[in-house]
């Protein structure tokens, strides 16, 4: 697998399109993210006319109308980037592929993949595009689904909202948020949210008997070997710590709404087929009030299946 950290200058930060107004929200973010880390921006939109219209147009000179509804979006966005930052190193590409497909491909050489919330075929009642939920749970890089309200969008809050795992000591998660904090002059409030168990072994009923003192103690301990690093690296980065008693995919769910991003950790399995996404990547892709970021776990780094 070939990734790279932002701030990477190597790599662009892609974002794809489809002409929806979701995907030109996605461009703006991204516009501004990588004016943040002084990366190159590419505009992406795949889709597969050929597969719909024939093998060649009816005259030689003729472009397939796909194609052309295909360049017209990517130009369009384009335009639309240069308009938001005039500086900033642009390139664009069409590809003719099924989407999923070609955003994955893409994201493999990108320092971050963007992409909106809800595409151009949608069905209202989805909340999520099924584009971006596929590359979100299977992609091997960091991608951000820009959704929230205006605030959250021009990162007004001046908050980035971090949720921490079992399995997030040191994780590229974590330093992907201590970079977005840093680099936006951001406060990081990272969660660590835990629930009594209601059920299990003798340990567990000593545990709940102690109240949330225990669970509390346990979960402070978890947030500093997981930020020690990070925090080390970034000593002018203002942190938040919480501690908090619920599900963790309500938890974060609710806070998202005085944060300009959500950052999640992902860990893939290998050889594993199907979506990789859990209840709290999933809910906030769908539910969150701001942007959310799903940081995978790389393969060399990880060996153990999803918690």
């Amino acid at each position: 697998m070939t990734w790279k950290a932002v701030g990477t200058m190597e790599w662009p930060l892609v974002v794809g399109v489809d002409g929806s107004d979701a995907s030109l929200s996605a461009v703006d973010w991204a516009v501004d993210e990588a004016v943040r880390h002084a990366l190159p921006l590419r505009i992406v939109h795949a889709s597969l006319w050929e597969r719909y219209e024939g093998v060649a147009p009816a005259r030689s000179t003729d472009r397939p109308s796909g194609q052309v509804l295909a360049e017209n979006t990517v130009g369009t966005a384009a335009e639309r980037a240069r308009r938001r930052a005039p500086a900033l190193t642009l390139t664009t590409d069409v590809i003719a592929e099924d989407p999923s497909t070609a955003l994955l491909r893409e994201g493999q050489d990108s320092a971050m993949l963007v992409l909106g919330s809800r595409g151009r075929g949608g069905i209202a009642e989805l909340l999520l595009g099924s584009v971006s939920l596929v590359v979100a749970a299977r992609a091997h890089g960091p991608v951000v689904v820009v959704r929230g309200d205006r605030h959250a969008l021009e990162a007004r809050h001046g908050r980035v909202l971090l949720g921490i795992g079992e399995h997030d000591v040191d994780s590229p998660a974590v330093r992907f948020a201590f970079r977005e904090a840093a680099v936006r002059d951001a406060e990081l409030d990272v969660v660590r949210a835990w629930r009594q168990p209601a059920h299990g072994p003798a340990d567990h009923l000593l545990m709940r008997r102690a109240g949330g003192a225990y669970f509390t103690e346990e979960s402070s301990e978890l947030l500093d070997k997981a930020l020690e690093a990070a925090a080390a690296e970034h000593p002018r980065v203002r942190l938040r710590r919480s501690s908090v008693e619920g599900p963790a995919h309500k938890v974060l769910t609710e806070r998202s709404a005085a944060a300009d991003l959500l950052v999640i950790g992902a860990r893939r399995r290998d050889g594993l087929v199907g979506l990789e996404l859990g209840r709290v990547a999933h809910r906030a892709l769908h539910h969150a009030s701001c942007p959310v970021a799903v940081v995978p776990q790389r393969r060399a780094e990880s060996t153990e299946g999803d918690g």
